[in-house]
């Protein structure tokens, strides 16, 4: 799968992120092609909460190990 995001938390304002099926993962500055749009979604990081609003999975509340703040907007792409 392939996210590309923007917003206020990450590394980046607009990052792409692949993870591969053997769990590892790339990070890249900027937006890389090509994009097979899957689905949008508004991640909201608050602390160790982590809310996610996605157009295909709906809504979703998480729990992380570590304590960050971020606004992400971001679209999953195969």
């Amino acid at each position: 799968m392939k996210y590309i995001e923007f917003g206020i938390g990450n590394r980046w304002l607009i990052r792409t992120e692949i993870e591969y099926e053997d769990g590892s993962e790339i990070e890249e500055r900027g937006m890389m092609g090509p994009i097979n749009f899957r689905s949008f979604y508004i991640r909201i990081w608050m602390r160790r909460t982590v809310l996610i609003l996605d157009s295909k999975d709906g809504f979703k509340k998480q729990r992380k190990n570590r304590s960050q703040v971020k606004l992400i907007v971001g679209i999953t792409s195969y």
